[in-house]
Protein backbone atom coordinates (compact mmCIF):
# COMPACT_ATOMS: atom_id res chain seq x y z
CA UNK A 1 0.00 0.00 0.00
CA UNK A 2 1.19 3.28 -0.91
CA UNK A 3 1.40 5.84 1.61
CA UNK A 4 0.45 9.57 1.04
CA UNK A 5 2.56 12.11 0.68
CA UNK A 6 2.29 15.83 2.21
CA UNK A 7 1.97 18.70 -0.14
CA UNK A 8 4.97 21.02 -0.58
CA UNK A 9 4.83 21.30 -4.60
CA UNK A 10 1.41 22.33 -5.03
CA UNK A 11 1.07 25.54 -5.81
CA UNK A 12 0.14 28.45 -3.23
CA UNK A 13 -1.36 31.42 -5.15
CA UNK A 14 -3.54 34.64 -4.44
CA UNK A 15 -6.61 33.33 -6.71
CA UNK A 16 -7.84 31.47 -9.64
CA UNK A 17 -7.15 32.15 -13.03
CA UNK A 18 -10.45 33.86 -14.12
CA UNK A 19 -10.82 35.04 -17.89
CA UNK A 20 -13.67 37.06 -17.11
CA UNK A 21 -12.08 40.47 -17.72
CA UNK A 22 -10.65 39.68 -21.39
CA UNK A 23 -13.06 38.71 -24.01
CA UNK A 24 -9.88 38.10 -26.22
CA UNK A 25 -8.51 35.72 -23.86
CA UNK A 26 -11.74 33.86 -24.43
CA UNK A 27 -11.81 34.11 -27.91
CA UNK A 28 -8.31 32.98 -28.33
CA UNK A 29 -8.94 29.59 -26.35
CA UNK A 30 -12.49 29.05 -27.78
CA UNK A 31 -14.79 29.99 -24.64
CA UNK A 32 -17.59 31.74 -24.67
CA UNK A 33 -19.91 33.43 -21.32
CA UNK A 34 -22.19 30.70 -19.48
CA UNK A 35 -25.60 32.05 -19.32
CA UNK A 36 -26.75 29.27 -16.75
CA UNK A 37 -23.97 29.17 -13.90
CA UNK A 38 -24.05 26.47 -11.39
CA UNK A 39 -23.32 27.29 -7.76
CA UNK A 40 -23.70 25.03 -5.19
CA UNK A 41 -22.24 25.04 -1.12
CA UNK A 42 -21.88 21.42 0.41
CA UNK A 43 -21.77 21.13 4.80
CA UNK A 44 -22.53 17.21 4.56
CA UNK A 45 -22.26 14.12 3.14
CA UNK A 46 -25.28 14.14 0.92
CA UNK A 47 -24.24 18.05 -0.58
CA UNK A 48 -20.66 16.53 -1.20
CA UNK A 49 -22.26 13.47 -3.74
CA UNK A 50 -24.56 16.03 -5.51
CA UNK A 51 -21.22 18.27 -6.17
CA UNK A 52 -19.40 14.68 -6.81
CA UNK A 53 -21.88 13.81 -9.38
CA UNK A 54 -21.49 17.65 -11.05
CA UNK A 55 -17.57 17.50 -11.49
CA UNK A 56 -17.51 13.69 -12.63
CA UNK A 57 -14.79 13.54 -15.52
CA UNK A 58 -13.63 17.42 -14.84
CA UNK A 59 -10.57 17.83 -16.35
CA UNK A 60 -7.70 19.84 -14.06
CA UNK A 61 -4.50 20.59 -14.86
CA UNK A 62 -1.92 20.47 -11.56
CA UNK A 63 -1.37 24.25 -11.71
CA UNK A 64 -4.64 24.80 -11.03
CA UNK A 65 -4.19 23.13 -7.76
CA UNK A 66 -3.94 25.65 -5.52
CA UNK A 67 -3.47 24.95 -1.39
CA UNK A 68 -3.14 27.58 1.02
CA UNK A 69 -2.25 26.31 4.69
CA UNK A 70 -2.03 29.72 6.38
CA UNK A 71 -5.48 30.55 5.75
CA UNK A 72 -6.54 26.57 5.70
CA UNK A 73 -8.19 26.87 2.63
CA UNK A 74 -7.95 24.68 -0.77
CA UNK A 75 -9.30 25.27 -4.08
CA UNK A 76 -9.11 23.90 -7.78
CA UNK A 77 -10.02 25.13 -10.81
CA UNK A 78 -11.56 23.24 -13.66
CA UNK A 79 -13.26 22.41 -16.78
CA UNK A 80 -16.25 20.69 -15.36
CA UNK A 81 -18.24 18.61 -18.22
CA UNK A 82 -21.73 19.97 -18.33
CA UNK A 83 -23.79 16.69 -17.58
CA UNK A 84 -27.14 18.65 -17.14
CA UNK A 85 -27.01 19.89 -20.46
CA UNK A 86 -25.93 16.41 -21.83
CA UNK A 87 -28.93 14.85 -20.26
CA UNK A 88 -30.58 17.64 -22.76
CA UNK A 89 -29.19 16.48 -25.29
CA UNK A 90 -29.60 12.35 -25.03
CA UNK A 91 -33.53 13.59 -24.08
CA UNK A 92 -34.06 15.47 -27.34
CA UNK A 93 -31.98 12.79 -29.70
CA UNK A 94 -34.61 10.59 -28.17
CA UNK A 95 -37.69 12.63 -29.06
CA UNK A 96 -36.44 13.72 -31.73
CA UNK A 97 -34.54 10.21 -33.53
CA UNK A 98 -31.29 9.53 -33.89
CA UNK A 99 -29.82 12.01 -36.93
CA UNK A 100 -30.77 15.01 -34.51
CA UNK A 101 -29.42 13.71 -31.58
CA UNK A 102 -26.25 13.13 -33.70
CA UNK A 103 -26.65 16.82 -34.59
CA UNK A 104 -27.05 17.79 -31.30
CA UNK A 105 -23.59 16.37 -29.80
CA UNK A 106 -21.66 19.40 -30.95
CA UNK A 107 -23.69 20.88 -27.54
CA UNK A 108 -21.81 19.20 -25.42
CA UNK A 109 -19.70 21.48 -23.18
CA UNK A 110 -17.28 21.99 -20.39
CA UNK A 111 -17.53 24.84 -17.82
CA UNK A 112 -14.70 26.68 -16.06
CA UNK A 113 -15.52 26.21 -12.61
CA UNK A 114 -14.21 26.49 -9.18
CA UNK A 115 -14.37 23.97 -6.38
CA UNK A 116 -13.10 25.52 -2.58
CA UNK A 117 -12.77 23.59 0.58
CA UNK A 118 -12.62 25.55 3.73
CA UNK A 119 -10.91 24.92 6.97
CA UNK A 120 -8.90 22.15 5.73
CA UNK A 121 -6.05 21.35 8.29
CA UNK A 122 -3.98 19.63 6.12
CA UNK A 123 -3.82 18.28 1.85
CA UNK A 124 -1.69 14.71 1.02
CA UNK A 125 -1.69 13.34 -2.32
CA UNK A 126 -0.94 10.34 -3.60
CA UNK A 127 0.53 8.84 -7.22
CA UNK A 128 0.40 12.54 -8.88
CA UNK A 129 3.24 13.83 -10.18
CA UNK A 130 3.49 17.43 -8.31
CA UNK A 131 6.26 18.62 -10.81
CA UNK A 132 4.17 18.32 -13.97
CA UNK A 133 2.47 21.87 -13.38
CA UNK A 134 0.72 21.39 -17.56
CA UNK A 135 -0.56 17.50 -16.83
CA UNK A 136 -4.16 17.21 -17.07
CA UNK A 137 -6.35 14.90 -14.69
CA UNK A 138 -9.64 13.04 -14.99
CA UNK A 139 -11.84 13.98 -12.10
CA UNK A 140 -13.83 10.75 -11.05
CA UNK A 141 -15.43 11.67 -7.59
CA UNK A 142 -15.04 13.49 -4.96
CA UNK A 143 -16.17 11.71 -1.38
CA UNK A 144 -16.06 12.36 2.54
CA UNK A 145 -15.81 10.50 5.03
CA UNK A 146 -16.35 11.65 8.82
CA UNK A 147 -13.35 10.60 11.09
CA UNK A 148 -14.19 12.75 14.48
CA UNK A 149 -17.82 14.17 13.72
CA UNK A 150 -18.03 16.93 12.39
CA UNK A 151 -14.19 16.57 11.25
CA UNK A 152 -13.23 13.89 8.47
CA UNK A 153 -11.70 12.78 5.57
CA UNK A 154 -12.40 14.71 1.62
CA UNK A 155 -10.95 12.20 -1.19
CA UNK A 156 -10.72 13.87 -4.73
CA UNK A 157 -10.21 10.81 -6.68
CA UNK A 158 -8.22 11.00 -10.59
CA UNK A 159 -8.38 8.20 -13.25
CA UNK A 160 -5.09 6.30 -12.90
CA UNK A 161 -5.39 6.05 -9.52
CA UNK A 162 -4.39 9.88 -7.89
CA UNK A 163 -5.76 10.64 -5.30
CA UNK A 164 -5.71 13.90 -3.90
CA UNK A 165 -6.55 13.96 0.54
CA UNK A 166 -8.01 16.74 2.13
CA UNK A 167 -8.44 16.30 6.40
CA UNK A 168 -10.71 19.13 7.59
CA UNK A 169 -12.28 20.49 10.90
CA UNK A 170 -15.79 19.84 9.02
CA UNK A 171 -17.22 20.09 5.56
CA UNK A 172 -17.32 23.60 3.83
CA UNK A 173 -17.35 23.25 0.03
CA UNK A 174 -18.44 25.35 -2.85
CA UNK A 175 -18.80 24.53 -6.06
CA UNK A 176 -18.70 27.79 -8.74
CA UNK A 177 -18.99 28.16 -12.37
CA UNK A 178 -16.08 30.93 -13.35
CA UNK A 179 -18.45 32.18 -15.99
CA UNK A 180 -16.43 30.31 -19.27
CA UNK A 181 -17.44 27.55 -21.37
CA UNK A 182 -15.99 25.34 -24.05
CA UNK A 183 -17.68 22.89 -26.45
CA UNK A 184 -16.64 19.20 -25.79
CA UNK A 185 -16.34 17.38 -29.20
CA UNK A 186 -17.69 14.32 -27.08
CA UNK A 187 -19.49 13.09 -24.25
CA UNK A 188 -17.43 11.19 -21.50
CA UNK A 189 -18.25 7.01 -21.64
CA UNK A 190 -16.61 5.34 -18.70
CA UNK A 191 -16.82 1.98 -21.32
CA UNK A 192 -14.92 3.76 -24.15
CA UNK A 193 -11.11 4.34 -24.62
CA UNK A 194 -9.58 7.49 -23.95
CA UNK A 195 -12.93 9.96 -23.75
CA UNK A 196 -11.80 11.60 -20.69
CA UNK A 197 -9.77 14.54 -22.91
CA UNK A 198 -12.68 15.76 -24.81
Amino acid sequence: MQRFRSTPHLRVADAITNFDESASIREAIGMSPCTDELKLVALDKDDIEVISAHVQDSLVKIADILWRPTEHRFVVALNRFDWMSAAEIAKFGKMSGAAAGAAAKQDYRRCRTALRFERVLACKCRNLNQTAKDAQLNLLAVEFAETDSPAGIVSLIFSGGGVIRLDVECLEAELADLGEVSAAAICPDHFAGDTARA
